[in-house]
């Protein structure tokens, strides 16, 4: 099934939802502990940054200083979608909400401060309201 490309579908189809659970980004010089179970990795030339549960990297002692909260938006969006990601951030910017995104092969993920999860939430309801 293709994803969504038509901006006004995917915003106004966002249908955030906010997993369970604080989630932290972590960064070591080579690869993920073994038994780890990160939800986003990503290799830079410096190492791998890894986001994973806050219980899990505390139980390894892995130090970390973002607590996020996991939002996914539940539109299915297209890879090559124009404009989700600048959208989404630029309603969260007016909050002063930051944001980082990830994208998965169907849909689009956010990590914003665990303190502000639910203003996040509720702004990008807000947004998919005003294109509905």
């Amino acid at each position: 099934m293709a994803g969504e490309r038509d901006l006004d579908e995917l915003l106004s189809g966002l249908d955030p939802v906010r997993n369970p659970g604080r989630y932290v980004y972590c960064t070591l010089p080579g690869r993920v502990p073994a038994g780890l179970r990160p939800v986003v990795t990503v290799a830079e030339p410096e190492g791998v940054t890894f986001v994973v549960a806050q219980e899990e990297a505390d139980a390894l002692g892995l130090p970390y200083g973002y607590v996020a909260a996991w939002l996914t938006l539940r539109v299915h969006s297209a890879l090559e979608a124009v404009g989700l990601t600048a959208a989404v951030a630029a309603a969260l910017a007016e909050r002063g909400i930051s944001c980082n995104v990830v994208a998965g092969f169907h849909h689009d993920h956010l990590f914003v401060p665990v303190d502000e999860a639910d203003r996040a939430v509720e702004a990008l309801d807000s947004l998919a309201a005003s294109r509905s």
